[in-house]
């Protein structure tokens, strides 16, 4: 399966919107917005996080289909990451290829990732590229509506 990244482009978008309302991806990443099928604030968070130059964001695309989306980003000081896979790439190495070709172009270190306990799949695709589990936080996850457990994650230089 050949896989590629590219820039994220306006003809993404339904695609993208499909995958953050999907209730099973929902489930796994947790913290989304308040109301995953509320397609008004998905058009304005993609408004605002696209005006960041700073923001880095990626479409995931394999056999010339768009299957996902990476990014990175700034919040507070530390640059994080976060990715989503459509649901019927789950299971296949997408995410941990793209993420391989993803840190080539996002070489700011430290670089974190936050996964919820709801998803222990992509903790082992952090894992698998080197980033190490650094601590655990809990707080309020609008997109399941209950208190959630997230594994924080850390990749340094090396």
């Amino acid at each position: 399966m050949e896989l590629r990244l590219r820039e994220l482009r306006d003809a993404d978008l339904d695609a993208v919107f499909a995958w953050e309302s999907d209730p099973a991806g929902v489930g796994l990443a947790a913290f989304t917005r308040s109301d995953p099928s509320d397609r008004d604030a998905f058009d304005e968070h993609y408004r605002k996080i696209r005006a960041e130059p700073s923001n880095l964001i990626r479409v995931i695309e394999t056999e010339g289909e768009p299957v996902g989306t990476i990014s990175s980003f700034w919040i507070d000081d530390d640059r994080e990451i976060s990715y989503w896979i459509a649901r019927e790439w789950w299971g296949q190495g997408v995410a941990s290829r793209a993420l391989g070709l993803f840190l080539a172009e996002e070489t700011t270190r430290p670089l974190r990732g936050r996964v919820a306990e709801t998803n222990p799949a992509s903790r082992a695709v952090l894992r698998k590229s080197g980033f190490e589990e650094v601590g655990q936080d809990t707080g309020y996850a609008a997109g399941v509506g209950r208190v959630v457990t997230e594994y924080l994650y850390r990749l340094d230089a090396h």
